[in-house]
């Protein structure tokens, strides 16, 4: 008998396409064999982040956070959309208390479209900081799009 083991690509397509039905669930709702056999459970629902000085958040688009777990594997998701003016290396924000990352985790995230390039790296560090990394004086980011920002945590 053959047994297959999904890649982190598998995993990373199920963690954006989850059932929105299923991100509501408490995890207590959620059974240890659900999760066994490659379930999906909501470890930290939907969080804001707590913006930095000079970051906006676009109208129904909050920046949020959440951790959830596809078959063992835990994700740090972000989604949401901010205006700023970052020219150099920047602070988006601090993610919310029950999420403190154990190593630093990144992603490429959309931004405004500027000279042809038009995404930007986005971590979060083990103090809970959100980072955005590119900009320069020349080639300012003016917003971030944080829907396609999915990570693996552990």
């Amino acid at each position: 008998m053959t047994t297959h083991t999904p890649s982190r690509r598998t995993l990373l397509a199920a963690a954006v396409a989850a059932p929105a039905a299923a991100v509501g669930l408490p995890l207590l709702a959620h059974s240890a064999a659900a999760t066994a056999q490659g379930g999906f459970v909501s470890v930290v629902d939907w969080s804001n982040i707590a913006l930095a000085a000079g970051v906006t958040a676009a109208a129904g688009e909050p920046p949020q956070a959440r951790v959830v777990s596809i078959a063992g594997t835990e994700y740090l998701q972000l989604r949401g959309r901010i205006s700023c003016d970052f020219a150099t290396d920047s602070q988006l924000g601090n993610l919310p208390a029950a999420i403190q990352p154990p190593k630093m985790v990144r992603g490429v995230c959309p931004r405004n479209n500027n000279l042809g390039i038009n995404s930007t790296r986005v971590e979060a560090d083990t103090a809970g900081r959100v980072m955005v990394y590119g900009p320069q004086a020349t080639n300012k980011v003016t917003w971030v799009q944080l829907d396609s920002f999915s990570s693996v945590l552990r």
